[in-house]
């Protein structure tokens, strides 16, 4: 019934805003869109008179009550028309021909014919007949803040205050309202006659789900309604038709009922699902409580809060308990679960505090509760699948004109498959951004090179604990947790030598403070020495610092040619650097200590030196780096593209680049005073797009310039590897490739890429205007490239592959798979979407789905089927497009949960 509500508020505001309005004055001044009268005429002439209305031979009675005060209207009213404006001075008419507009205030009134009579105190609106015989250009009234009102035709006298209008239609929460005729009284009260609410845009709607309305009054307060019935598929319904209805107008959210749906499931047998009630706090606060009940002894519990402010803040948050049995009592395979799950997200709008930020985004509970409840009975297969949760409260602030910013956040990460749970209680983050400490306001010209000195400062906090699910809340867990603060000053200059190199040189320092430290022990057992680690509180510094420098340069390359082959360009990006690190291992330090045995003797590697361990091991923000450092590292970049002649181009003159090799760099490091290998893995990267951009490359790799031996452990059947400080080249190899990724996507069709990208960025503006449902459904559509169906596509065929290889010694790894995906729109109503891969490692399939969809323009209908694997399924849908009847489904499944 809000859907009627809506429907007859609406013809209130049009007849309640538009008409006492343009009624209000004794006299009229018509402007052009130049601001010069084309009227003004005195209304000195009180003659009884009767306005014909020559789109539906009505009239519209002459007023016999008083005239107003006099006091004419408040603005002018601005006129214009396309085709052509007559003044007709004998019958004391104006008429506008061809999209006549008229404007007053923040309101417009667009039609193909405008007439307004100063005589008879009336205007008239309608459109016209062209020379198809078409009827065209319909009025059209509309507001700043409401959506436009269309209707045949409208009539109306300004003394009396009475008005009719035939036709009318408009749009509203995704449904048409329609009404053939329209009364309105002095006394602001409205008739309307043959009202229709449908789910269908069209004049004469062909599929929908309507209300047919005979009789209305329509008053400020109240709706009175004479029979009313449901219409389906253009068949009445009168065997549920209401003789009357009366209905209470308020302006505030009402409570009511929520409706469930009904079915089976297999393992929990039959249902009634989502039956609840919903309260209409007021206008900022909103709820929902539901529930499912299943006739195996199954119960879930859900409770949903919203809340808005409109140009401040927005969220809402939910607690939902279910209790789940699986099985018959009584044998083997049956279980009972209690689970929960809670969310709170909440987000606020810049312009609210500027300056300060708030956000939050919380989802935590037992780890099996949507594979428990089947995604609270959605079977939402990324919900089902999905292997962690996490959590984030975060609070922001910007001080001294922006150059200081602090943020601060509670942050929550679970592991579903194993039950892990890391809490950080709080982490915190302080960073000023970098200045100039020698350079001055006042400077004049260039700056000096010590003048380009900049220096920066941060520090990180952070608190966190790590535990099974299951022993979170216990005392010895709590007493567990790590925390510190870390503090970072980055000093860095930079100089452009002989304007072809860069140089760069930074040093930078950091401390750690930190609340506990560790000390290890060897102790003995009878069955051997057993290593144990002591915490001991207390207020511990920890800091190190590292010099770097070195400089950078530019060396381009190219070879030009005769043909459509313009030229190719390398661009060659070297860079070295000198960098220095001290042993923090030293004992002067204090960083670290030797391991001992219980009879205070040193634990001794196997080349007979003491073994050192950190008394900051595992902790936060890590220890200081053991081992003196003091090396060059060298990176070269490569980029490689060709200049081609433009075949679009008819003068012959024009070209485009095509990128051949982007990024391939190489990098490497080599430590002078490592004891044994000295030079590090060598590493490489890059990237490609080939024919026109559809194929898009990526690959990554490391080589290892030393060799390896075979290593025999007594007692063992398995071989075993080691390094040895050896280059490979002496065995005859350069370096041993012991990692390289590769990955590929491909799309036959860019458009359909760049359809989604467009739809999903104007489906992100109304994201504040959504329903929680609504947003879910987006994130889903989101992560899902089948998920989003744009029928203006013909075709889309796309593929992406993976390549891993990994072989560190003797032995390789190889994992490789492959996806294909896209859709056919097998006629203009008609589309196919298909999403499978291959796994050539366990050599099985990967998920495999086909949905078929077909638009019913005003409802939708999809069929979806996973031929194989755990979650197969098949679901047909059916439901009304308008989001204010999102309720109004069909739904049939079956699947690995439900088998009806």
């Amino acid at each position: 019934m809000k859907s009627v509500s809506v429907f007859f508020e609406l013809i209130l505001f049009l007849f309640g805003v538009l008409m006492p309005i343009l009624a209000s004055g004794q006299q009229f001044i018509v402007q052009d869109s130049l601001k010069r009268p084309l009227n003004n005429v005195q209304d000195t002439v009180k003659r009884e008179a009767v306005v014909m209305d020559s789109v539906t031979r009505d009239s519209v009675n002459r007023d016999t009550t008083k005239k107003g005060d006099g006091q004419g209207i408040s603005s002018m009213v601005l006129s214009n028309a396309e085709d052509s404006t007559i003044t007709d001075r004998k019958n004391n008419q104006l008429h506008l021909y061809g999209n006549a507009k008229i404007k007053y205030e923040d309101m417009e009134l667009t039609a193909d014919y405008i007439r307004i009579d100063n005589n008879s105190r009336t205007m008239f609106a309608s459109g016209l007949i062209d020379h198809n015989g078409k009827y065209r250009g319909r009025p059209i009234f509309k507001t700043a803040t409401d959506p436009p009102v269309t209707v045949d035709s409208l009539i109306f006298n300004f003394d009396s205050k009475k008005g009719k209008t035939y036709g009318v239609f408009t749009e509203m929460d995704g449904a048409s309202i329609q009404a053939r005729e329209i009364k309105k009284n002095e006394y602001n009260e409205q008739f309307i006659r043959h009202g229709f609410y449908s789910t269908c845009n069209l004049p004469f709607p062909h599929t929908h789900f309507g209300i047919q309305m005979s009789r209305v009054i329509l008053t400020e307060n109240q709706v009175v309604s004479k029979s009313a019935y449901m219409v389906i598929e253009q068949v009445p319904l009168r065997f549920v038709m209401i003789p009357f209805g009366f209905f209470p107008k308020t302006n505030k959210r009402q409570s009511g009922i929520l409706f469930p749906s009904f079915g089976e499931d297999f393992s929990r047998g039959f249902f009634l699902r989502d039956a609840g009630y919903y309260i209409g706090l007021n206008d900022y606060w909103d709820a929902e409580l539901r529930g499912n009940l299943y006739t195996k002894g199954s119960w879930e519990a859900n409770a949903r809060v919203r809340y808005k402010k409109n140009y401040k803040y927005d969220g809402g948050f939910s607690l939902r308990y279910a209790y789940t049995k699986n099985g018959e009592e009584n044998t083997p395979g049956f279980s009972r679960a209690k689970d929960f799950n809670i969310t709170w997200n909440h987000s606020q709008r810049q312009e609210a505090n500027p300056g300060t930020t708030f956000s939050a985004s919380v989802n935590a509970g037992t780890g099996s509760f949507f594979s428990n409840t089947a995604a609270s009975g959605t079977y939402d297969y990324n919900q089902i699948t999905r292997n962690n949760m996490s959590s984030s409260i975060a609070y922001g602030k910007t001080f001294a004109d922006g150059k200081v910013n602090f943020t601060s956040s509670l942050s929550h990460r679970q592991d579903i498959s194993t039950g892990q749970i890391n809490l950080e209680l709080p982490t915190f983050n302080l960073n000023v951004a970098t200045f100039n400490p020698f350079d001055s306001k006042e400077r004049v010209g260039e700056q000096k090179w010590y003048q380009r000195l900049t220096v920066g400062y941060s520090m990180q906090g952070k608190n966190t604990i790590n535990s099974p699910d299951s022993l979170l809340f216990r005392k010895e867990t709590l007493g567990k947790m790590q925390n510190g603060i870390q503090h970072n000053i980055p000093v860095s200059l930079s100089l452009n030598v002989a304007n072809y190199f860069q140089f760069n040189t930074s040093l930078n320092y950091t401390e750690r403070w930190y609340f506990q430290s560790t000390r290890k022990r060897f102790d003995n057992d009878p069955s051997g020495y057993v290593e144990r680690i002591d915490t001991v509180q207390g207020f511990n510094r920890a800091y190190d610092y590292s010099f770097s420098t070195g400089f950078s340069t530019k060396v381009y390359g190219q070879k030009n040619f005769k043909g459509k082959l313009a030229a190719l360009r390398h661009v060659i990006t070297p860079s070295v650097n000198f960098n220095y690190r001290p042993d923090f291992s030293d004992a002067r330090f204090g960083f670290y200590r030797e391991q001992r045995y219980a009879d205070g003797t040193p634990v001794l590697d196997n080349q007979g030196r003491p073994v050192k361990y950190s008394i900051f091991q595992n902790a936060i923000y890590g220890s200081p780096s053991a081992g003196r450092s003091m090396g060059i590292g060298f990176s070269i970049d490569n980029n490689i593209e060709a200049k081609i002649k433009s075949d679009k181009d008819t003068t012959g003159t024009g070209f485009k680049k095509v990128p051949i090799l982007q990024g391939l760099t190489f990098s490497g490091n080599y430590n002078f005073v490592a004891d044994s290998f000295n030079l590090s893995n060598i590493s490489f990267s890059g990237r490609t797009a080939l024919f026109d951009q559809k194929l898009g490359l990526n690959f990554n790799g490391s080589f290892d310039p030393y060799r390896y031996v075979e290593v025999t452990t007594p007692g063992s059947t398995m071989p075993s590897y080691r390094r040895i400080n050896e280059y490979a080249i002496k065995g005859g190899q350069l370096a041993r490739l012991t990692q390289f990724g590769l990955s590929m996507d491909f799309s036959f069709n860019p458009e359909a890429a760049k359809s989604r990208n467009n739809n999903l960025n104007e489906m992100d503006k109304n994201k504040p205007n959504m329903t929680p449902e609504q947003q879910q459904e987006l994130a889903r559509i989101s992560s899902d490239p089948n998920a989003f169906v744009d029928f203006n596509i013909p075709w889309n065929i796309a593929a992406s592959f993976s390549f891993q290889y990994s072989k560190p010694f003797a032995k390789s790894n190889i994992t490789s798979t492959i996806n294909i995906h896209g859709d056919l729109s097998v006629t203009p109503k008609w589309k196919i979407q298909y999403n499978s891969g291959y796994d050539f490692q366990t050599k099985k399939m990967s998920l495999t789905q086909f949905n078929i969809y077909r638009d019913l323009h005003c409802w939708d209908m999809s069929f979806g089927w996973i031929p194989f694997g755990t979650y197969r399924s098949y679901t047909f849908n059916i439901r009304v497009k308008a989001s204010i009847l999102q309720d109004l489904k069909l739904t049939k499944r079956n699947d690995y949960y439900n088998s009806f």
